[in-house]
């Protein structure tokens, strides 16, 4: 076993639990504090990776939209859980404000912070657009892992499984793809990665499927179906992260995770997986429990 997987099983080793136990205990504002925080650092890489382009962000401003956004998607979260059938906004305590409005503020924050930069005109564009893609990017879609969590009586559950097919998923690639992978999945973006790989994660996203299944009050049919969806959707993040970092020469997104690169490496799959089992389990579970 070579030195980096040693300290990519250690640097796992030393998360998980703690992840487990925020998502199990923890409350869901704290969860959304959380992730808020964990999707600034990985826009802080994000942005970082854009400016060896040539691309300067508007930084202080996304951060603030990050946590308007992980706000909102907290009280739509205890509004949804607290609705009953028949229950108008007003009744059910929704928030005054959507995720629409925070995208308006942040626009209308940009203009202004445009008007009175002195930053070259030439830059406005390119500013503007990383900046953009940002919360495109990561803060939009990672936010709904506080949707997940705060769905009634079976959030943390949800949310784990989420992790799970992530995790899971993403070691069995890896071993499996180190192991007996040959055919490339992706060799201009993502060299790396393995059609064999990518077949070992859909099939462990399954297995964790099948064992949840037994916990959650959920039909095994649509367990399944959540799973692959996860993992499909995971790996198609994984790889787009990995396009990014390409475009610009990087290997890694930032060094604070020993093994794992940055925090946008470690989240990258997480980024795509959660909107998608979210809006599956949204659409196709939801109105069926």
């Amino acid at each position: 076993m070579t030195s980096g997987t040693l300290r990519r099983i250690a640097t796992a080793a030393v998360l998980i639990p703690g992840v487990i136990a925020g998502v199990w205990w923890g409350p869901n504002w704290l969860l959304a504090g959380l992730a808020a925080l964990v999707a600034i650092i990985a826009l802080i890489e994000f942005y970082a990776l854009g400016e060896k382009a040539g691309f300067r962000a508007y930084r202080q401003w996304a951060y603030l939209a990050v946590i308007g956004i992980f706000a909102q998607q907290w009280t739509a979260a205890r509004a949804s859980a607290a609705a009953r059938p028949g229950d108008s906004l007003f009744q059910t305590g929704a928030p005054m404000y959507s995720l629409d409005l925070i995208l308006f503020l942040f626009l209308f924050g940009v203009a202004i912070i445009v008007l009175a930069s002195r930053r070259p005109v030439g830059e406005v564009f390119s500013s503007f657009s990383v900046t953009a893609a940002g919360l495109l990017v990561i803060a939009i879609p990672f936010s709904t892992v506080v949707r997940l969590h705060g769905v009634d009586t079976i959030g943390r559950q949800l949310l784990l499984f989420t992790l799970i097919v992530v995790w899971v998923g993403d070691t069995a690639a890896y071993f499996a793809g180190r192991s007996v992978g040959r055919w490339k999945l992706a060799p201009h973006l993502s060299p790396n990665k393995t059609w064999e790989g990518a077949a070992a994660n859909l099939l462990g996203a399954l297995l964790v499927a099948a064992v949840f299944g037994r916990w959650m009050n959920i039909a095994s049919t649509q367990m399944l179906a959540m799973a692959a969806v996860g993992s499909i959707a995971g790996q198609i993040g994984d790889i787009f992260e990995s396009a990014f970092k390409r475009s610009v020469g990087a290997k890694d997104s930032g060094t604070l995770l020993p093994g794992h690169g940055g925090v946008l490496d470690r989240i990258d799959a997480l980024i795509f997986a959660a909107p998608a089992i979210w809006y599956y389990f949204e659409w196709f579970v939801m109105r069926k429990i």
